[in-house]
């Protein structure tokens, strides 16, 4: 009897259901700006980011990048270009689409304030890094001022890294995998046309210090 008189009820249970959702979206439609997909905290959403970049955006890892300390549009540009997939990846294009704009914005205003640091430990060919701060000083420096340092350049930091991240990005660039900005794709293809294969690698020594 339970059962049975369940089922007569289900029609309009479901009925009742489907109209009260068909309300909830219609206010929904109303509001000016949606609220966030998952109305989630900027904590909780940089301490998914901290298993791979560390705390506060500085990297353990030779092959991550530190983002503690970037202009919060360069990180913003660069979720969007993994979003996309604009910017190619292993898995930064698969987590991006997880989320918002908005909340590559609360990305960029958290990590943004925090302070830059520096990779710690790894060594540098002093012969190499000599040549590389000169090559900086010709090809790069208009754009990633002061050695690469300062995030106003919105150009991504470049100082302090870690080597093998630097060799990875650039050899997207040069390759053509990843799309560079009119600028940086001239520079570098006059820098490698004059100078060879080598100087590619003293730019990384260079940045490594």
């Amino acid at each position: 009897m339970i059962v049975s008189s369940f089922i007569k009820k289900a029609p309009l249970a479901l009925g009742m259901a489907l109209l009260i959702s068909q309300s909830a979206f219609a206010a929904d439609d109303k509001k000016e700006k949606p609220e966030l997909l998952t109305g989630a905290s900027t904590d909780m959403i940089v301490n998914t980011c901290a298993g791979c970049h560390g705390p506060d955006g500085y990297s353990r890892g030779p092959a991550i990048p530190t983002i503690g300390g970037m202009a919060k549009t360069y990180i913003v540009e660069t979720m969007e270009g993994f979003k996309s997939e604009e910017i190619p990846s292993t898995i930064m294009g698969r987590i991006a689409k997880g989320y918002t704009t908005e909340e590559f914005e609360q990305m960029g205003d958290y990590f943004s304030a925090k302070p830059y640091v520096e990779a710690k430990g790894q060594e540098s060919d002093k012969k190499l890094a000599a040549k590389g701060k000169k090559l900086h000083k010709k090809y790069c420096e208009k754009c990633h001022s002061e050695g690469g340092t300062e995030a106003e350049d919105e150009a991504g930091m470049l100082t302090g890294q870690w080597k093998a991240y630097t060799a990875a990005s650039l050899t997207d660039y040069i390759s053509g995998d990843r799309k560079a900005p009119k600028k940086m794709k001239k520079k570098l293809k006059k820098m490698i046309k004059k100078k060879g294969k080598e100087s590619v690698e003293a730019l990384i020594e260079y940045y490594a210090k």
